[in-house]
Formats: structure tokens, C-alpha cells, sequence
């Protein structure tokens, strides 16, 4: 009898603790061939990637090996970025893998599935502004991340000669987006400059830095409760980041951004972190899709147009009783890890699947070393548990460990938290090449 195939497309938080389940359950016992397919070698946990984008983070310490993890999980790994899909025979089109000379290291390729999994994540949505795609940076994913750190870098040390030489103007940085990347980046910059002064890498601190966070709605963090936008705009001010809300910016260029009132603001650096959008391709796949590009699925994360193709967090529109749709967030994604998997169980086995329901967990939200804020447990009839400071912090640690667990076991994440822990005593807070 042929074992079923579940071909996972993303190895994002999501996808990845999929593969992991699906593996340990079916791939060691032989009862299914599980199928991870991704662009990059390694994983790397999204909602961290501000803290690589700093330095703060060294990806090359952090980043989780697919064929590695494979392995030890029961499960495939499969380089390769999907190009198409033929839904009649079941199978996805994987185009070439090319080297930085430009020489081709796996050429285009086909792979069968009987269960197709899209866990895709999201890129930024630029809402087609001029200049942005040419003028900013983008942090969706690590090689995007450490684009920006290696900029940054630069840009400190250029800045730090000029000072030294003739020039008093302070470094300025812009970024578009007060979500919850915007906030937290805008934070990590700040901290990021007061160790780079600590190292005496620059003569600069975070003082002599200035961080534009803009905004085009009302507030920062629009999607939260304003409960944890206005202590974290309080807090972002009195560390220095300037906060513009209501301001839509109009036009990027190589000094900075235009606003909708004529405004310019000056910048050495600029980073789009504003709206978010599924990958464009996904509109091309023949599955019915958002304007967004997300693949519109039931509540059972099945596709409207093929009960075998599944979709799951940010690349997924999966609707919820009300009307709404599950808020693009990695709790989202992690809680339809969990539904998908025995779903998906349920489908091998002939049985009905059950619908997807999503439950808000709380939102937390780190600024760097300067403060934590959050709400915990939230639910429809409560604005659940408001916290802040070291326990806010401790809680927003949890969350990767919690992850870590996941995809590892507890043990191998015992070990990993302790080998964190001993690298932040023998090793540079940050990474300074």
C-alpha cells in the first residue's frame, strides 16, 4: 500500500512545528512520507528577526538546520522555492537553486503530494509607494535582516568617521510601520547604538541617534489594545524614538521619506515595516485568493477550491464566527499548527475535520532592555491580565522557549537555553561583524 505524502511548503514558526509532529507521528513509523520544501537551509524564528537586524541576535548561533532537524524528526527536507502547481496530478513545480555566481546548484524539479500544505508566512506591503522598493529595507525574512545589520553597521562607522572629522549631524534612521516589528525595532536601535559605543566600535550612543517611527494610523500598535499602545508610545518617547501618528508617507528616496503634508523626513537609513501581504505568486496558483494574496481557505484550513490543499497562518484568509479572520500573528500560526496536524491525521484516516477556531492569547510587545509590556489570557469576556517590566520580559522570553520546545523536545531545549545563557556571558552581547 502507498504511504500518503504531505508536501509542506514553509518552514516558517508554523510550518515547521508541523513537519516536526506529522514526522515523529507518521515519517518514523513509516506511515507517511512528510515533505518539507523551503527556499532557505535554515529556520529562523520570525518575530526575532528585529533582534538579528541589530546584531543583538547571531543568526549563525540561532538558526535551526532543516536537513539537520530532518533527521532527528522523521521527516524530508526538500530545498527549493515553489514556482506553480498542477492541482489535477497533485503536484508543485520547485524552480532552480542559484548560487551567488550566479551557477546553478538544483535545477527545476517537480514533486508529487497527495496532502499539500501552504505555510508561506507574509512579506510587507509597500500599497505600491514610490521609491520604497528601491530605497528601503525590508525584514521578512533573515537574509533581509542581515542585509540591514551589515548596512547598519556601516552606517555607524561612516557616520563615526565623519563626526570625527568635520560633520556634528546625528545618524538618523526611519521606519515606516508601528506594529509590533516598527516598535520593537525602533527600540533594539537605540540599544544597539549604546553597545556599539559600549564596545568602542563608534563614539557614538543612542543619543546621538535619532529613530523616526511612523505611523499612518492614530496610534502606535493599531492592531492591540490601546491598553498597550499608549504605555509603549510613553515609553518609546522617553528613550528618545520620535513617534509620528497620522502621517502617510507619500514617496521614499535615498534621504529619507515624503509625507502626505509635504514633510520630509531626513534619514540615513530607511525600513518599510508597514502592512502585510501574502508572497504575489500565490495569486497565480489557480486557488482563489484575497486582493492581499492570501489563500482563501474554510475553517477547517482546507482551500475553497481543492479539499487536499490546506493553508495555514499569514499566507492563510481562514474565517472565524463574526466575520473576521484570524489576525496575522505567530500565535495564529502555532495554534493552527496544532489543529492542521490532527486534521490532517483526520484526512488519512477517512474522518471528519474540525473547524479551526482561534484563541487570543494576549500580546507582548519587547522594547530592547528599556521595558516589556503586555496583556496575557485574554478571551471575549476579558481583557485579561495587564503586565509590564521583568515579568512582561520573562513572559516574552517564554515565547521562543515555548517554540524551541516544540520543534526540539524539552530536553534538547534545556540545553539550548543553557547554551544561550553561557554565550551571553563568554561572547559579545552583539554581533559586531
Amino acid at each position: 500500500m502507498k504511504h500518503p505524502r504531505i508536501v509542506v511548503v514553509g518552514g516558517g514558526a508554523g510550518g515547521l512545528e508541523l513537519v516536526t509532529r506529522l514526522g515523529k507521528k507518521l515519517g518514523k513509523r513509516n506511515k507517511a512520507d512528510i515533505v518539507l520544501v523551503d527556499r532557505d537551509p535554515t529556520h529562523i524564528w520570525k518575530p526575532l528577526l528585529h533582534e538579528v537586524a541589530t546584531g543583538k541576535l547571531d543568526s549563525g548561533l540561532d538558526e535551526v538546520s532543516y536537513q539537520g532537524h530532518s533527521r532527528h524528526n522523521g521527516y524530508r527536507f526538500q530545498r527549493g522555492t515553489m514556482t506553480g502547481l498542477d492541482k489535477e496530478n497533485r503536484r508543485i513545480q520547485l524552480g532552480a537553486i542559484i548560487d551567488e555566481d550566479d551557477h546553478e546548484i538544483l535545477p527545476e524539479r517537480t514533486l508529487d503530494y497527495d496532502y499539500l500544505v501552504l505555510s508561506l508566512g507574509s512579506v510587507c506591503n509597500d500599497f505600491g509607494t514610490p521609491g520604497v522598493a528601491d530605497h528601503c529595507y525590508f525584514l521578512d525574512s533573515p537574509k533581509q535582516a542581515e542585509i540591514f545589520r551589515k548596512a547598519l553597521l556601516n552606517t555607524f562607522l561612516r557616520h563615526n568617521h565623519d563626526q570625527e572629522t568635520q560633520s556634528t549631524r546625528p545618524l538618523s534612521v526611519a521606519i515606516v510601520g508601528a506594529g509590533a516589528t516598527g516598535v520593537e525595532l525602533s527600540a533594539e536601535l537605540l540599544d544597539a547604538s549604546d553597545m556599539l559605543n559600549s564596545y568602542g566600535v563608534t563614539r557614538m550612543d543612542r543619543h546621538k541617534l535619532t529613530v523616526h517611527l511612523i505611523e499612518a494610523a492614530p496610534r502606535v500598535l493599531p492592531a492591540l489594545p490601546e491598553r498597550i499602545s499608549a504605555p509603549v508610545h510613553r515609553q518609546l518617547e522617553r528613550i528618545g524614538v520620535r513617534i509620528h501618528t497620522d502621517t502617510k508617507v507619500t514617496q521614499a528616496d535615498d534621504g529619507g521619506f515624503e509625507t502626505a503634508d509635504g514633510t520630509h523626513i531626513d534619514a540615513d537609513l530607511t525600513v518599510w515595516a508597514a502592512g502585510i501581504r501574502g508572497p504575489a505568486f500565490l495569486s497565480e496558483l489557480g486557488l482563489s485568493t484575497q486582493s492581499n494574496h492570501q489563500v482563501m481557505v474554510n475553517q477547517t484550513l482546507q482551500s475553497v477550491d481543492d479539499s487536499n490543499i490546506f493553508a495555514m497562518g499569514d499566507c492563510a484568509a481562514c474565517p472565524q464566527p463574526g466575520g473576521k479572520l484570524v489576525p496575522p500573528r505567530a500565535q495564529a500560526a502555532h495554534q493552527q499548527a496544532s489543529r492542521l496536524y490532527k486534521n490532517l491525521l483526520a484526512a488519512i484516516d477517512d474522518k471528519p475535520l474540525k473547524e479551526f477556531n482561534y484563541r487570543d492569547m494576549g500580546s507582548l510587545v519587547s522594547l530592547s532592555h528599556f521595558d516589556a509590556v503586555g496583556n496575557l489570557m485574554r478571551s471575549n469576556s476579558s481583557k485579561g491580565l495587564f503586565v509590564e517590566g521583568k515579568l512582561a520580559k520573562l513572559f516574552y522570553a517564554s515565547l521562543y522557549r515555548m517554540h524551541q520546545q516544540t520543534i526540539h523536545g524539552t530536553a534538547k531545549a534545556g540545553m539550548t537555553m543553557l547554551v544561550d545563557g553561557i554565550n551571553t556571558w563568554i561572547r559579545p552581547r552583539m554581533k559586531l561583524h
